[in-house]
């Protein structure tokens, strides 16, 4: 079991072991997939009170990925969830377990309950921007999995959903990956009120940011976006339950 040092001391109070994390009554599933399952365990340590997410993975080989894609964000000073802990088990089934990012709402949420997209629309430009100029992409770059804190004053983001988090390969095939991100982040945006002029505005930031050709861009995330579209449609039909939205906790 990995537990990152800060959550030694508090994991050890709640008795937490790699194969209770799959069968403490105290853990709350709040979506339940083939291939994986999040659930949410609220907790007291003295006198803090806190929520973890729990990542609990059905298949092998998705545990260390999560983690590792935790770490590389973390690593180039992109910021992401805390991560507290996570482990694989001899049956391959494995675990990602992360502190909430409190007073922080989904980007897509915090629009549909009436945040203007322009307080956004910059900073979410310019995250995805840091992203890639560090040298990763994320291959899930919708708007739901940038975490946002607005407030009068500033807009704090954190990405999350890490799993598919890389470095970006070599020269002739990173274009590929940056657009894919690209794409995903537009068609995100589409069932939402925010108009075409705004998404123009969001990647022209995006390509200020990176002193990137805005033409070249525009040509390549057009023909990803309907390749994405498609994609979704058929998931959504499969799958109906997938995009269920994370649980916020009260204070």
């Amino acid at each position: 079991m990995h537990v990152a040092p800060a959550y030694n001391a508090l994991w050890k109070q709640l008795g937490l072991t790699s194969q209770s994390i799959f069968t403490d009554p105290r853990i709350d599933v709040w979506r339940d997939l083939p291939e994986r399952q999040n659930a949410t365990l609220d907790f007291q340590h003295e006198l803090q009170s806190g929520r973890f997410h729990i990542k609990r993975y059905l298949q092998p080989g998705q545990a260390e990925p999560e983690a590792r894609g935790i770490a590389l964000l973390i690593e180039n000073q992109i910021p992401t969830v805390p991560l507290v802990a996570w482990d694989v088990l001899p049956d391959g089934r494995g675990y990602v377990v992360s502190e909430d990012l409190y007073g922080y709402t989904a980007a897509d949420k915090l629009i549909q309950e009436g945040v203007p997209f322009e307080r956004l629309l910059e900073p979410t430009a310019r995250l995805a921007a840091r992203l890639h100029a560090a040298g990763l992409h994320h291959c899930d770059l919708y708007l739901c999995h940038f975490f946002a804190h607005v407030t009068i004053a500033e807009v704090k983001l954190a990405l999350i959903d890490a799993g598919r988090v890389r470095r970006l390969p070599g020269r002739l095939m990173r274009w590929r990956w940056i657009t894919k991100d690209l794409a995903q982040f537009r068609y995100s945006t589409y069932a939402l009120p925010i108009t075409d002029e705004q998404r123009e505005r969001w990647l022209r930031n995006y390509a200020d940011a990176r002193d990137t050709n805005l033409w070249l861009l525009h040509r390549m995330i057009r023909q990803k976006t309907i390749a994405i579209a498609r994609h979704d449609r058929r998931l959504r039909v499969r799958q109906p339950d997938r995009n269920v939205s994370i649980p916020r906790v009260e204070r």
